[in-house]
């Protein structure tokens, strides 16, 4: 690699390690303006090699929905987390369900939830899954009432270490894989939701 592309490399590596959130190919062009022009195919070249620079330590460079940041390797995230008083979260299942079916059923209402779930949804449910920011409101379904239509969002597929929807686990997984990868990513979470007086088997109708 010839200097000048070294140097892009380490701005890359600076950026990247300082920043508090994922960048995205655009932002991370930017801070190569004003040095000799590069294309998005180059500048992943850039970002692919300066991945494999890091393979064999304790924090990996990975590329999620809203972009790409470093991050500890899952193995290590245990003892990452002691640094924290907290203890990891535990959501309830009534939390769980509502987001899984959401995953994977959206756009979806609070009706189609209840629907599919059997029971009454919470609206504190609701409203906690949008304070994390796993969930917003993004339109209203076109019939009586416009009930409001519920999708999950960037934060939610970079919380769990995703680039897209296509890389969720298989729905039958989902509700067991997601109490154990939230725990992982969010040690700080705020202290869950009591479970939702209900029937405690879960009903998650297959993907649309």
């Amino acid at each position: 690699m010839n200097e000048n592309l070294s140097e892009m490399k380490l701005i890359l590596e600076t950026a990247l390690l300082v920043s508090q959130e994922p960048l995205t190919l655009h932002q991370l062009g930017k801070l190569l303006e004003t040095e000799t022009e590069i294309d998005a195919d180059n500048l992943r070249k850039l970002l692919d090699e300066l991945k494999a620079d890091w393979a064999d330590r304790g924090v990996e460079l990975t590329q999620v929905a809203s972009g790409w940041r470093f991050q500890a390797r899952p193995e290590f995230q245990r003892h990452i987390n002691r640094l924290s008083p907290e203890k990891p979260p535990k959501y309830s299942r009534a939390v769980l369900e509502t987001l899984a079916i959401i995953a994977y059923r959206q756009p979806v209402t609070r009706g189609d939830i209840e629907d599919i779930r059997g029971v009454a949804v919470s609206p504190n449910i609701l409203k906690t899954l949008e304070g994390r920011g796993w969930i917003d409101a993004i339109g209203h379904r076109d019939t009586p009432g416009q009930p409001t239509l519920y999708a999950t969002t960037k934060q939610f597929l970079d919380d769990l270490n995703l680039r897209s929807l296509q890389e969720l686990p298989s729905l039958d997984q989902f509700v067991v894989n997601e109490q154990m990868l939230i725990a992982e990513a969010l040690p700080e979470a705020e202290s869950p939701l009591p479970p939702e007086t209900s029937s405690t088997e879960t009903h998650v109708g297959a993907a649309a």
